[in-house]
């Protein structure tokens, strides 16, 4: 700010001091030009009034002009008599040393016998401008010039005084300017200042810092956008060392397992390798179960997790029930189903809703009832998976959609008594934040059916059309 103010008032004295240089150039000119036209006219009128008769010569015509002009300041006006040994007759004022100096004589010459003017340096008077006006009688035996001498320093030195205020006064305000900018940019910079100490303490161990937030501007906006990111670095540091954490204990296991079986293994006795080739087929099956439901978990805050396309909600339910009933010998029962053509992406609603069924093929017994259901309300889909297990004590009902988890009771997504991992109903969770929504585990007596456990995937839809002349008014939620 203070280098652009600094520019500025340079560029306009620049400017301030040619434009006005010009203006007394002008003015000068102008001066010079009205001395030599009074001139003119005595020359013009050509009559003496002192005796009345007309100019004889040069001398009387010149003592006239002096008689009736009074020079500038600035100006020098020079009777010259060009036949003369000492040429200079007349000198308004008097005694100027200028005339007698030998570089102004010989300008003074060359001007008055060809008229024109002449600018030339004198030592002590600076730069000065000649100029001239020859006359010559036919009559007179001796010619002669009006020369008006301007010394054009005397006009500049004015100028030059008042650039010199110029100066002191543009120094003055560009200190001003500079010390409230560096107040002001210190005051609206504090905050960035704050946030690149802050940001050079933050390590991969400390995500806890915080910039503190003040004030009401775009600096302001920023920390706060920091801070989010932050919170949200944080949270994804976090979630990642409990997830490697997690991981890493879930694979141990079946490493380990593999290892045993190894070290102890007969490769002489083919029974031996027979039993152990089974248990160590069957291991690596469930590690790549695992690694499978790891990536799947991974590639879910992709942005084309989802893709969404135009589908037929009753024709959707009904396939989840018919997919559904091979997963074991249960009771398979469809609760509801919506009528509503939306857009959603059915694969993955899909991968969930089988999900969720596993779930409750596991935790039921041969011919127990499991339901699917789907209901619509013109802006949020719902799909449920219900069973007659038993149930998911208070703590562990918004726990077990986390990764790795295992509630305490029998009726949990991967109980302890199972091979699971602690990853299914988690996939089932992404799947529906996946789609700006929702899953969560309610209890079936709130909705008119036994005891057990109802698990919702709650997403939102955009309606295209509504199917088979359905009133979308008629699609209620169950229960409700």
């Amino acid at each position: 700010m203070a280098t652009l103010t600094a520019a500025t008032l340079v560029i306009a004295g620049v400017l301030v001091y040619a434009i006005e240089l010009q203006r007394l150039e002008e003015q000068t000119l102008a001066a010079v030009d009205q001395e030599l036209q009074e001139f003119d006219r005595i020359q013009s009128e050509g009559v003496d009034p002192t005796t009345a008769e007309p100019f004889t010569d040069v001398a009387a015509m010149l003592e006239l002009f002096f008689q009736r002009n009074i020079p500038d300041d600035d100006e020098l006006l020079v009777g010259w008599i060009s036949a003369r040994p000492d040429p200079v007759r007349f000198v308004s004022p008097e005694a100027d040393p200028l005339v007698d100096d030998p570089a102004f004589l010989d300008a003074a010459a060359e001007v008055a016998s060809s008229g024109g003017s002449r600018r030339l340096e004198i030592d002590g008077d600076g730069e000065v401008l000649v100029v001239g006006q020859p006359v010559r009688f036919r009559s007179a035996t001796e010619g002669g010039a009006l020369l008006v001498v301007t010394r054009l320093d005397v006009n500049r030195a004015a100028l030059r005084d008042t650039m010199r205020t110029y100066a002191i006064v543009s120094a003055l305000a560009l200190l001003l300017v500079a010390g409230v900018a560096f107040a002001l940019t210190g005051r609206l910079l504090s905050p960035l200042r704050r946030l690149r100490s802050t940001a050079e303490e933050i390590s991969e161990l400390d995500l806890t810092r915080r910039i503190p937030v003040t004030g009401n501007d775009d600096i302001t906006a920023l920390t706060g956008t920091v801070n989010t990111m932050l919170d949200r670095l944080e949270s994804a540091f976090t979630e990642q060392r409990r997830f490697l954490d997690d991981a890493g204990h879930e694979l141990r296991t079946p490493l380990t397992v593999l290892r045993g079986h190894l070290e102890v293994l007969d490769p002489r006795s083919p029974v031996d390798v027979d039993e152990t080739r089974a248990l160590l087929l069957d291991e690596v099956d469930r590690m790549s179960r695992l690694v499978g439901d790891l990536i799947l978990l991974a590639k879910s805050d992709r942005p084309d997790f989802v893709r969404v396309a135009r589908v037929d909600l009753r024709d959707l339910t009904e396939d989840l029930l018919a997919k559904c009933s091979g997963l074991g010998g249960r009771e398979w029962l469809l609760d509801a189903a919506g009528d509503a053509s939306i857009e959603v992406d059915a694969q993955r609603l899909t991968q969930a809703v089988l999900q969720l069924a596993h779930n409750a093929v596991r935790h039921t017994s041969e011919g127990d009832p499991v339901a699917i259901g789907s209901a619509y309300d013109g802006t949020r889909l719902l799909l449920w998976v219900r069973d007659t297990g038993p149930g998911l004590a208070p703590d562990d009902r918004t726990r077990v959609f986390g990764r790795f988890a295992r509630a305490g009771s029998a009726d949990s997504a991967d109980s302890a008594d199972h091979d699971g991992f602690g990853l299914g109903l988690s996939i089932v969770s992404a799947i529906a934040e996946a789609h700006g929504g929702s899953a969560r585990w309610e209890d079936p007596g709130h909705h008119g059916h036994p005891s057990g456990s109802r698990f919702v995937v709650d997403v939102p839809a955009v309606r295209v059309t509504t199917d088979r002349g359905a009133d979308p008014e008629e699609d209620t939620w169950p229960g409700s």
